[in-house]
C-alpha cells in the first residue's frame, strides 16, 4: 500500500484500487485530493505490472464534487483556487484516459459536479443502487469541468448533456442506465464484488489490447474516417508484432486458453 492524505491505494492481483477518502467532507475535491490524483493516476500508468484499475469513494458519497468551501477561504481568489483544483483534476482525466489499464469507475453513492464528472471519464461505470447523478455546477454560479463538456456529448448526445448542465437534473442509477452515462446497475452490497470481477476480466486479458482500444476511442472523434482506419491499421499491425498478438494467435490456432502477460 502506498499511503495519500486523501485516498487510499491499493494493488493486488495486478489490480489497483483508487479510494477517495474524504468522508467528512463527501470526499470534496480540494487541491490537496486532486493533487494527489494526479500523481497516483501516473502511478498507475507507470506501473506495468497494473492491468485495471478502480475508481470508488469512502462513506456515503463517491464525491459531491469540488470542495466549495476551500474555494470560499482560500488565501487567493476563488477563481484561482478552483484553477488550481480542477488543473490537477485535469492531469488526473487525461492520465487515467491515456494509461494502458482500463479504469472502472464504482460509484458508490452521490456523484456531484466533479465527481459527475470524473466517474463518467471512466473506461466502464458500475454503480450501486442508490447512486445519484447530477452537475451542480450552475447553482453555485460556476461552469462544468472534470472533462464532462468533452465525455457526456459522446456519451449522450447533446440535447440530454444540455438538460443535465442547464437544469442540474438530478439522475438515479436506473435512470443513469436507461441514458447510456454508465454500463450497470448492482445491489449497493454488491458493488465492490463486481467492479473487481470486471477488473478481473481485464487481468486475464491483453493489456496491448486494452491500450489499443483506449488510443483508438480517444482519437475516434478528431480524426475524419480515413486517419482513424489508418490508426486501426498500425495499431493492430502493433498488436500483432507484440507478445500477447502472438500468444493470441497461438492459442486460438491450438485452441487453448491465451495466456497474456
Amino acid at each position: 500500500m502506498t499511503h495519500y492524505k486523501t485516498l487510499n491505494y491499493v494493488v493486488a492481483d495486478r489490480i489497483a484500487t483508487i479510494t477517495l477518502n474524504r468522508p467528512n467532507d463527501a470526499n470534496g475535491m480540494n487541491l490537496a485530493l486532486t493533487t494527489e490524483l494526479a500523481q497516483v493516476a501516473k502511478t498507475c500508468s507507470e506501473d506495468g505490472d497494473v492491468k485495471a484499475v478502480i475508481l470508488t469513494g469512502s462513506g456515503k458519497f463517491f464525491c459531491a464534487g469540488g470542495d466549495v468551501k476551500a474555494m470560499h477561504e482560500g488565501e487567493q481568489s476563488a477563481g484561482d483556487t478552483v484553477k488550481q483544483i480542477a488543473d490537477q483534476l485535469h492531469l488526473a482525466i487525461s492520465i487515467f484516459s491515456r494509461m494502458s489499464a482500463p479504469l472502472i469507475s464504482a460509484v458508490n453513492g452521490v456523484a456531484a459536479g466533479a465527481g459527475f464528472s470524473i466517474a463518467l471519464s471512466a473506461d466502464m461505470v458500475i454503480a450501486s443502487e442508490n447512486a445519484k447523478f447530477t452537475m451542480a455546477y450552475s447553482k453555485i454560479g460556476l461552469s462544468p469541468d472534470g472533462s464532462s463538456s468533452y465525455f457526456l456529448p459522446r456519451l449522450i448526445g447533446m440535447r440530454k448533456t444540455q438538460e443535465l448542465m442547464f437544469t442540474n437534473r438530478v439522475l438515479n442509477a436506473e435512470e443513469a442506465l436507461q441514458w447510456g452515462l454508465i454500463n450497470q446497475v448492482v445491489a449497493d452490497d454488491q458493488l465492490v464484488t463486481q467492479a473487481t470481477a470486471l477488473a478481473q476480466t481485464f487481468v486475464k486479458g491483453s493489456l496491448t489490447a486494452n491500450a489499443a482500444i483506449k488510443q483508438l476511442l480517444v482519437n475516434s472523434f478528431v480524426n475524419d474516417l480515413e486517419t482513424q482506419m489508418n490508426l486501426e491499421s498500425d495499431t493492430i499491425k502493433a498488436c500483432a508484432n507484440a507478445s500477447d498478438g502472438q500468444e493470441g494467435v497461438a492459442s486460438f490456432v491450438e485452441k487453448r486458453a491465451p495466456k497474456f502477460n
